[in-house]
């Protein structure tokens, strides 16, 4: 670290940031920017991890890196008052070396669709934004209670998550997507992998025989029906329920999930007619 991000940091440590309203954040993640906009603060987010592109705002924030690493000297000379960490995302090694500098890092988890409106009032809390993120999480859930009401006695179809081809990957019943999935009457047809995302075999795939495959539109399309194409005898790879979403509403944990979920629910339906 070089003398002047040291500098920052001594002066850091020196003062302590109050654990008041928090004035200038920094988001490790970009659900958590997402989170921040949703609760009121988003003027207050001074820097962002890479691909944090929404609210379109966000584009013109620094980037202090991206899921993995996280540049210490940016950070500093961006002098946060709060670093919101991905309680399960970000690496520890990343929050201690950031909390060894004098920062104040908080590490929010969300396991839940529920939880996502549980984190807006959190974070509400920590900017002092607290109406503000009321009124986003009390909408948040009316309209998540809305979601399952209508699709309560959907017929169940069986469905896969599906992240790549060579090889494939999917996620067990504790990501938020399998949840999502839920809500719309989608069976994840890998809900008891070992872990939250893993890959599974081509044998894999037809024992389980789902009947509607989703995948993220970022994914390449032509391979994903290539790869469909030579499992040919199960009922998704039969009836053509190859399905491309938008990942990131579907995948962030923040406000734009529930439009993840109606797009899945609107497939889901298509897939039953």
């Amino acid at each position: 670290m070089r003398a002047g991000a040291l500098l920052i940091a001594t002066t850091l440590l020196a003062t302590g940031a109050a654990h008041g309203e928090a004035r200038r954040v920094v988001t490790l993640a970009p659900h958590l920017a997402e989170l921040v906009c949703a609760a009121g603060g988003c003027e207050r987010l001074v820097a962002v991890s890479a691909h944090s592109d929404f609210p379109p705002q966000l584009a013109k924030r620094p980037v202090i890196g991206d899921g993995w690493q996280v540049n210490l000297e940016a950070v500093l000379a961006q002098r946060p008052d709060l670093i919101i960490a991905w309680d399960g995302g970000t690496p520890v090694a990343n929050i201690t070396r950031l909390r060894q500098l004098g920062l104040r890092v908080e590490a929010l988890p969300i396991s839940s669709l529920d939880g996502v409106a549980d984190a807006l009032e959190t974070v509400g809390g920590w900017l002092g934004t607290g109406p503000a993120a009321a009124t986003a999480a009390s909408a948040y859930r009316q309209r998540l209670a809305a979601l399952r009401a209508a699709h309560r006695n959907d017929r169940p179809v069986r469905v896969v998550y599906q992240i790549e081809t060579a090889p494939a990957y999917t996620v067990n019943a504790k990501s938020p997507i399998s949840e999502a999935m839920a809500v719309c009457g989608g069976v994840n047809v890998f809900a008891a992998l070992p872990t939250l995302a893993a890959a599974v075999g081509a044998e894999a795939m037809l024992a389980a025989a789902p009947e509607v495959v989703l995948y993220g539109g970022e994914e390449n399309a032509a391979d994903i029906r290539a790869y469909w194409s030579r499992l040919g005898s199960t009922p998704a790879a039969r009836h053509g329920a190859l399905y491309p979403i938008d990942a990131d509403r579907l995948a962030r944990a923040g406000p734009r999930l529930l439009d993840g979920i109606e797009q899945v629910c609107s497939l889901l339906d298509r897939a039953r007619r």
